[in-house]
């Protein structure tokens, strides 16, 4: 149990333990690989190691975390909601948190050396325990509402329909291959995706499902890294993926009489389609404020059918941002040149925003919306960056 004692050890040591954790976490993931090299090859995102994603992910979720249990007006429920769900989309399993503890604990000695004494040990120990157990029973609930268990997560599921959406951007609809229904889902909320590569891997990746009709799912996949590279090449009707439930903690739930701004970028508009399918099956009449930003028209993926669902939701609005549209073209209606610019859009003191897209579009839209008055609280991201 972390105890008042330990919780003093933290506070003295966390700017010692944050100043190197850029540090620790490479000597971490470099010793787990190596004795697990299982983990790496079929369980992590190489792409996102390669490039220190996934290290500077950690970092900043150890730091967040032992913040919080030292200042109580710091609260990490979002950061561990977001981490369980993507655990649970993983299959993560209890007994696999003891495997971290190790080889974490391990790169901390070395990294800190003789400042690791019994007492430091035995506080940050703490601290991870509690950490692991809030995490694991989150993601226990997590694992019983969707009826599965981390060894019986992956499911196989046929692609029954492939479609170009853009030059980049392939949309695929799902379908159990026995003609059962697939699990309905919450807007927002996204899949797993492993597949096997070329060189002897099992690689996986999330997409948001964005609606293919009662029984089946669908994602929008950008050529972008290995997992989607191998689905533009290989995936067609009649190939069997193998998928894990729908999870994931950004999902609509608002109250029917809530304002609500929806804003993407990019592939950033799956989640978003979602919840327009959901808004305009709940015809409840409520402000919906849609904006989307993109390069040109023919980048846009599902451009057609984004100003057809705002059509079907009484008193939705459309704004589309196209940064790479030359001059010479007209605009049509709610259409824009550059980047968004929220003056445009509708914004009252209670609206609840769902911002999806690279992180510099999100925090700058929040930036704005906050110039609006609109308090971060108020603010849900989604970005398919690594967690721990």
């Amino acid at each position: 149990m972390l105890t008042a004692a330990h919780r003093a050890v933290i506070r003295d040591t966390l700017s010692a333990v944050g100043g190197a954790i850029d540090t620790i976490t490479p000597n971490f993931y470099r010793r787990l690989f190596t004795a697990h090299p299982e983990l790496e090859r079929d369980l992590f995102n190489r792409g996102n190691q390669a490039v220190g994603a996934q290290q500077r992910s950690l970092a900043a979720s150890i730091a967040m975390y032992a913040t919080a249990v030292i200042d109580d007006s710091v609260d990490a429920s979002s950061l561990l909601e977001r981490v369980a769900n993507k655990h649970a989309s993983l299959g993560v399993a209890p007994e696999q948190y003891p495997v971290v503890y190790e080889h974490l604990f391990a790169a901390i000695a070395e990294v800190l050396g003789e400042a690791v004494t019994a007492e430091v040990a035995q506080a940050w120990t703490a601290l991870y325990w509690q950490l692991a157990e809030e995490l694991i029973a989150l993601e226990a609930g997590l694992y019983r509402r969707a009826g599965v268990a981390p060894e019986s997560v992956w499911r196989t599921v046929e692609v029954a329909e492939r479609r170009q959406e853009s030059p980049h951007t392939v949309a695929f609809v799902l379908a159990d291959p026995d003609g059962f229904p697939l699990p309905e889902f919450a807007p927002g909320q996204y899949i797993s995706v492993a597949v096997p590569l070329p060189d002897g891997a099992r690689q996986v990746r999330q997409y948001s499902l964005s609606g293919a009709g009662t029984g089946r799912w669908r994602i929008g996949v950008r050529r972008d890294g290995e997992v989607s590279t191998h689905l533009h090449e290989y995936a067609f009707e009649g190939t069997r993926l193998s998928v894990s439930p729908p999870f994931g903690d950004i999902v609509l739930d608002s109250d029917p009489s809530v304002p609500l701004v929806l804003a993407s970028a990019g592939i950033g508009i799956t989640p978003v389609l979602g919840m327009l399918y959901h808004l305009a099956e709940e015809g409840q009449g409520r402000c919906v404020t849609v904006a989307h930003a993109d390069r040109t028209r023919a980048t846009h993926a599902h451009r057609t059918e984004l100003s057809e669902l705002v059509q079907r939701i009484p008193g939705a609005t459309l704004h589309v941002w196209y940064d790479g549209l030359p001059d010479r073209y007209p605009l049509s209606d709610g259409e824009h040149r550059g980047r968004i610019d929220v003056s445009a859009l509708t914004v009252e003191p209670d609206t609840h925003a769902y911002l999806c897209g690279p992180m510099p579009f999100m925090t700058g839209l929040a930036d704005q919306l906050e110039r609006r008055g609109l308090p971060r609280e108020q603010v849900w991201f989604e970005a398919f960056t690594p967690t721990v």
